[in-house]
């Protein structure tokens, strides 16, 4: 009976410590930079936006969460698509962590996304850092993003060239720089 018990608690003890090893700031790969997608607020909660880097969707989440995606430095392009697309031109640093708050915004039909690219300065920055601190990023599976980038095969193409040919001259987006890179010791 001891032995069951023990071996119960043990099971616990190693599965928590698992999902707590899987939350927190964790550094780029070699040769790469970071972004995490933070959602810091309940509000919208079952609204579910869908995130792309250039070309390609690479997830999905709805509610207080965040996402957490390695890519290549330097010139890149973030998006999200709701009743609206919002996109963030990057520059990036090897080995840079960034924090993207996303934003529920009232819409006409349905929730509008919003993009606020932040630096550890940024009196926000604290509520993405507890989020991040308290569990683990939401992680689609891989099966499931292939299904999604061949579903919108039409779809990305189409959003990359009105904001090529329409949106990037017209619209207000936000922008991610080097210097916006969260020091390590802010991480802690």
């Amino acid at each position: 009976m001891k032995t069951k018990l023990l071996a119960g608690f043990l099971l616990v003890a190693l599965t928590s410590f698992a999902n707590v090893t899987a939350q927190g700031f964790q550094p780029p790969s070699p040769g790469k930079a970071v972004v995490y997608f933070t959602r810091v607020t309940g509000m919208g909660f079952a609204i579910s936006f869908e995130f792309f880097h250039k070309d390609k969707y690479i997830g999905a989440f709805k509610g207080q969460n965040y996402m957490r995606y390695e890519l290549d430095p330097g010139q890149q392009l973030l998006w999200a698509s709701s009743e609206n697309k919002e996109f963030v031109a990057c520059d990036l640093k090897e080995g840079g962590t960034y924090i993207i708050l996303v934003d529920v915004i009232m819409g006409a039909m349905k929730a509008r996304v919003g993009f606020n690219p932040i630096a550890s300065s940024d009196e926000r920055f604290q509520r993405a850092k507890e989020l991040i601190n308290s569990k683990a990023p939401v992680e689609m599976p891989q099966e499931k993003v292939e299904s999604m980038n061949k579903k919108l095969a039409k779809f990305i193409p189409e959003q990359l060239g009105k904001y090529e040919n329409e949106w990037k001259g017209t619209k207000n987006f936000k922008s991610i720089t080097p210097d916006m890179a969260i020091p390590e010791e802010a991480m802690k």
